[in-house]
């Protein structure tokens, strides 16, 4: 079977626009959250996220560019920039290349400014360009044409685990021999006054901050933004002199079949069990847990027993960095990989911030407030979506 390996990343997050920047943060326990900033967030309940602050797409985009890009398809852009050049990656790849991004919500954006224009100010007609803007597959689309990738491109809409989705899938695709390359990842850019207003109704957002695993949690706070990886068939990198950061050892998803809402610890540690097996490796293998860790109380405490049913008593360091750059939906696995990505490269685990005291049902080792120092050799990251809904992607020391 043909191995597979990471050889770019790029990422803009509300921590930091670039893989670096991002890392440091997650060492020095930053958080990106803070009020929100858009049109009508007065009348929210919930006032705090995680943005992209400042953003200027003007100065990243042509006007031409911009007419097309919904703020979910910039992201994604924007983190396919430093993606590329890190890989050492131009223009035309051919269709030996392809693309596959996750994204629950697509161009929400252009869908709310749209419903505005005919409901609330009566105008009888939008923009021709609304639906390419809109449309799940634009961002992974606009890649395509970005550098020429004519091989596999698609989207992929598992709400929170469509990232790891995408990333799981562009892995199968290389093994399979339907690619060399692929661009994947995920991008979200839900947080708008209908993308909060929609979260609200669940009640399960918290007002003041996100604090995964911790006694006194009250919920998730949402995020935005993207992170894009180039993953190559590890002997075509290898050819071309590319550098490699780490391995995509293996991946495992599952489906719970049993609530649209609730999470099954059970269905979560199969997927962790199918993960470790495509990979190859034991529970004594994984030194760090990127956790799904989204600070609600039913996530935590399922995501905590599913990991004892998988790691034992032996289980590894764990953290969420959701209380960082806040829960990005789609993108969240995406981003999260790049926690993984600094523990195997760097030595550092990133902590979960916020933790104010362990809640008996979520008894590990949760990496709290302060980043550690520890090698790691293989990691795994979860997510875990709405609809039962599970993705876990191993990835492993170059």
């Amino acid at each position: 079977m043909k191995r597979v390996v990471i050889t770019g990343a790029g990422t803009v997050n509300a921590l930091a626009r670039d893989v670096a920047g991002t890392f440091v943060a997650f060492r020095d326990g930053r958080c990106g959250i803070g009020p929100l900033r858009f049109r009508d967030a007065d009348r929210l309940s919930i006032k705090i996220g995680a943005q992209v602050q400042d953003w200027q797409p003007e100065a990243e985009f042509t006007a031409a560019e911009l007419s097309l890009y919904d703020r979910f398809t910039q992201f994604a852009v924007f983190a396919a920039r430093e993606a590329m050049a890190a890989a050492g990656l131009g223009g035309g790849l051919g269709v030996r290349a392809g693309a596959i991004l996750g994204s629950a919500a697509g161009g929400i954006a252009t869908w709310e400014d749209s419903y505005r224009a005919v409901f609330a100010e009566g105008r009888n007609r939008v923009s021709p360009l609304v639906v390419p803007r809109l449309m799940h597959n634009a961002a992974a689309s606009h890649l395509s044409m970005t550098y020429g990738l004519q091989g596999p491109v698609f989207t992929v809409a598992s709400a929170c685990a469509s990232a790891n989705h995408a990333m799981g899938l562009a892995l199968q695709m290389i093994r399979s021999g339907a690619a060399d390359v692929m661009l994947t990842g995920g991008s979200e850019a839900m947080l708008c006054f209908g993308g909060i207003k929609a979260w609200e109704g669940l009640r399960v957002m918290a007002p003041d901050a996100c604090r995964p695993f911790s006694a006194g949690r009250r919920g998730m706070v949402m995020g935005e933004g993207a992170a894009v990886l180039v993953f190559e068939e590890e002997s075509h990198a290898r050819m071309r002199g590319a550098r490699i950061l780490a391995e995509v050892a293996g991946f495992g998803m599952t489906a719970d079949a049993s609530d649209i809402v609730a999470p099954s610890a059970e269905g979560a540690a199969r997927a962790m069990t199918l993960a470790l097996a495509d990979a190859d490796m034991g529970p004594r293998d994984v030194g760090y847990i990127n956790a799904h860790g989204t600070g609600t109380l039913a996530n935590d405490r399922a995501e905590c027993a599913a990991v004892r049913q998988v790691f034992g008593i032996g289980a590894p360091l764990m953290s969420s960095t959701k209380a960082m750059h806040g829960h990005v939906i789609g993108a969240t696995g995406a981003i999260e990989s790049l926690a993984c990505l600094m523990a195997l490269i760097e030595g550092v685990v990133p902590p979960t911030i916020g933790f104010q005291g362990p809640d008996p049902d979520c008894a590990l080792d949760v990496v709290a407030n302060v980043a550690r120092a520890v090698r790691v050799d293989a990691t795994l990251s979860n997510a875990f979506a709405f609809g039962g809904l599970n993705a876990v992607l191993a990835l492993r020391r170059a």
